[in-house]
């Protein structure tokens, strides 16, 4: 079977190695376009690109998909399926419709749940107890294509966005080669999705960092693991950026609790009620959190007892 792969970010090499790796036949690789990085503005290839490249694939960068020359290419190509994993353009149904097989894609969660730009991300902001990955023919709109396999990762209870893409790319890429085998045999059966369970995530951005000390303290926890690495979760004191990394709820029978005083249950939601050696806690408008690692402004990350010996953080203080 004569495949072209598209995608572009580090998720989608895994899925790319896999097909790779199970012996099928991957005539090319499509990626998006390099991009100028860092402060001289060098031209740096795609995560795909550069492993295609290393596996001796031959990549494809169309400025759009959508266009008709490259369209005619993928026609000369005679591909028999296209695999899609994270390439970041919407496709046209003519391209679609090209490959005998048509084009299946993967996708990092439980369709129809979590359809758009930032599922992994989501699932644990949203306080999901369990993921997956997805695969599904694709049609013209967002991830709403006819699923085909499934496999569920559960989500750990510290889990970060990071950790959470590592468990998922793998998983991805086990499932398309399940998937791609199955095609060949004639064992699949395309399911239609339930509009009625579908959820949308949305595209991140640094904005949605920031912290609103009013919400619950088991949400805020959530948004600092779930913005883990990018664009990370964040908040300000004494002016400055602090990015905070690493965090507890408190309950009634956690040690810490014991130590915040009657009074610190009417603080405004932001204020630090506990800071001593051990880190420090702060109060949200439902709850208490306990900062255990964070990231001052033009700082490297570090425990929040070895911020505090160096920063005179109070109780009373107030993150904005």
């Amino acid at each position: 079977m004569r495949i072209i792969f598209m995608g572009t970010p580090d998720f989608a090499v895994a899925t790319l190695e896999a097909l790779y790796d199970a012996g099928f036949e991957v005539i090319a690789a499509v990626s998006q376009p390099d991009k100028p990085k860092g402060r001289h503005g060098v031209l740096s290839p795609t995560p795909v690109k550069e492993k295609a490249l290393e596996l001796g694939i031959p990549v494809l960068q169309p400025e759009k998909a959508r266009d008709e020359s490259f369209i005619n290419k993928i026609r000369e190509l005679a591909p028999d399926l296209i695999v899609v994993t994270a390439y970041g353009q919407i496709l046209k149904k003519e391209l679609l419709e090209i490959p005998e097989y048509g084009c299946i894609n993967v996708h990092a969660s439980l369709l129809p749940r979590w359809r758009g730009a930032a599922p992994i991300q989501w699932a644990i902001i949203d306080g999901d107890s369990l993921t997956g990955v997805t695969t599904m023919y694709m049609d013209e709109g967002l991830d709403t294509g006819d699923m085909l396999l499934k496999k569920e990762v559960p989500i750990d209870e510290k889990e970060t966005g990071g950790s959470l893409f590592e468990k998922l790319a793998k998983a991805g890429g086990e499932l398309i080669v399940e998937t791609v085998r199955k095609l060949e045999s004639g064992e699949l059966t395309r399911q239609k999705q339930d509009e009625s369970l579908m959820t949308y995530a949305s595209m991140l951005d640094k904005h949605m960092g920031r912290i609103n000390w009013k919400r619950g303290a088991d949400e805020i926890e959530r948004l600092i693991r779930g913005l883990d690495p990018w664009p990370g979760a964040y908040s300000f004191w004494d002016k400055k950026m602090l990015k905070l990394w690493d965090a507890d709820v408190l309950y009634e029978n956690d040690e810490a609790f014991s130590s915040i005083s009657v009074e610190s249950e009417s603080a405004e939601p932001g204020t630090v009620v506990i800071a001593d050696q051990k880190g420090f806690v702060i109060k949200t408008g439902r709850g208490f959190l306990k900062i255990n690692e964070l990231q001052p402004e033009g700082k490297k990350r570090m425990k929040a007892e070895d911020f505090l010996r160096g920063n005179r953080i109070t109780e009373g203080a107030v993150l904005s």
